[in-house]
């Protein structure tokens, strides 16, 4: 549960629109995903806000081949 805790503590941002759809994200997802899932969402969290938001909505893509699925996610927020 600290996990969880410490991810939503994480997930607020300095861009509004980031905050919403990263909470949301989490209290949608937080329950089905697994250690590994869990450590990828906190990579991406460590991105500049202005970086994730670019490839939540594909203005950008990412180098890391193991975060697309969970960008997919992200993305059907």
């Amino acid at each position: 549960m600290k996990q969880q805790e410490r991810l939503r503590w994480r997930c607020r941002r300095g861009m509004l629109e980031l905050d919403l759809l990263l909470q949301r994200f989490l209290e949608q997802y937080a329950s089905q995903l697994d250690e590994a899932q869990l450590k990828m969402f906190e990579t991406l969290l460590s991105l500049p806000d202005n970086e994730l938001w670019d490839i939540i909505t594909s203005k950008k893509e990412t180098t890391n081949e193991h975060l697309r699925p969970l960008i997919k996610l992200l993305q059907q927020i």
